[in-house]
């Protein structure tokens, strides 16, 4: 397939101002300046959150000029585009350690030596107040409070900090400061990466483009999240990873090829049963993350504990037990510290009867009653 039409489309929510207008510049032959950036205020990363790289790193695959941009600067304000309250404040020595651990997942995915590496607080912490004021003539408030999770705020009578307001002014001066071509985002940034295609068009007269991605959902079809055990996490050992692509819903199969892998769009599997598609997903995805050979030996753990059913005798628990309950009797020994622990692994499904009386907790534990 059409690598253009491919870095077009592949998980692309949409493209401002168009898709046919982003593909007219891509094929023009020009180098574009392409930028992802990200604040890092976490140190995790999951395969939701990996998307956009992948997008990055088509991008550096094309021979286009690539930023990884660090918001060290933005992260002193922090954005709230996909959160009901204020982020917490983190301190220059946070994100600094922050970011270590962000590459060493990042890397993974983007290839760092062919990525031009940089930090927002190079040209941000020397704006004076006159250049804060001017550029923030170029927006309007109403824009920025009538966003929906902004005004749920101010519905709630929440607190909206005035600082917050000046979030999508520096970001936008960013995409100007490095007069970026193309800006590469979640659609969660939306609003924000428009800030940079206005900054360009008032001060340069230059079109630039925003391609918002798609979601990844997780491995439940809720939203990616630690809370919910539903993230796979690309720090996450192979065995792990292969386990929890096996646990994923059958309608999100095709979306994690699409989204969650490098696989060309023409080779992803159109057909075939559920189980053996999941298999040469969690083989993808792992061997990407890993290695083939990881991938193979995490396979073959898969079809040899779970499908046959066959866990060695050192690596079961035995326990005697009074209860008759399933979930009073892992309280019971001690296997889980309550019963909404028990309930909630429950209904994650890391709770599996593998043979009558020996259950699977979690993706490693095994457990007999007697």
């Amino acid at each position: 397939m059409d690598k253009t039409y491919e870095l077009s489309t592949r998980g692309v929510e949409h493209i401002i101002p168009g898709k046919d207008e982003l593909e007219k510049v891509l094929r023009s032959g020009k180098k574009l300046n392409v930028y992802l950036g990200i604040d890092p205020t976490a140190i995790h990363i999951h395969l939701g959150h990996a998307v956009p790289l992948r997008k990055l790193q088509a991008f550096v695959e094309l021979d286009h000029n690539v930023t990884f941009l660090i918001g060290d600067f933005t992260a002193l304000i922090g954005d709230t585009s996909d959160k009901d309250a204020e982020r917490p404040v983190l301190t220059s020595e946070q994100i600094a350690e922050n970011f270590k651990t962000y590459k060493e997942q990042a890397k993974k995915i983007v290839d760092f030596s062919k990525v031009k590496l940089h930090f927002n607080s190079e040209w941000l912490k020397d704006l004076n107040f006159t250049e804060i004021v001017k550029l923030c003539q170029h927006f309007s408030a109403g824009d920025f409070v009538g966003r929906e999770l902004i005004k749920k705020r101010l519905n709630e009578g929440k607190k909206v900090g005035l600082h917050e307001l000046l979030y999508p002014v520096m970001q936008g001066y960013d995409s100007y400061f490095m007069n970026t071509d193309i800006q590469v985002g979640g659609t969660d940034q939306t609003f924000n990466m428009q800030a940079g295609r206005v900054l360009q068009k008032d001060l340069r007269n230059k079109e630039s483009f925003v391609i918002a991605n798609g979601f990844l959902e997780g491995t439940d079809g809720r939203k990616m999240s630690k809370s919910w055990g539903n993230a796979i996490w690309l720090d996450d050992p192979a065995d792990e990873i292969f386990g929890k692509v096996m646990s994923l819903k059958d309608e999100l199969i095709n979306q994690y090829f699409i989204l969650a892998t490098k696989l060309p769009l023409s080779e992803i599997p159109k057909d075939g049963h559920p189980m053996e598609l999941k298999k040469e997903l969690a083989f993808q995805i792992v061997s990407e993350l890993h290695s083939n050979e990881a991938a193979q030996k995490a396979k073959e753990e898969f079809e040899s504990t779970f499908q046959k059913k066959e866990v060695a005798d050192d690596l079961i628990q035995e326990f005697k037990v009074k209860s008759t309950d399933l979930i009073d009797k892992l309280v019971e020994a001690g296997v889980v510290s309550s019963k909404s622990e028990a309930k909630r692994l429950e209904s994650q499904g890391a709770i599996e009867e593998i043979k009558p009386g020996l259950f699977r907790i979690g993706k490693k534990r095994f457990v007999k009653f007697i």
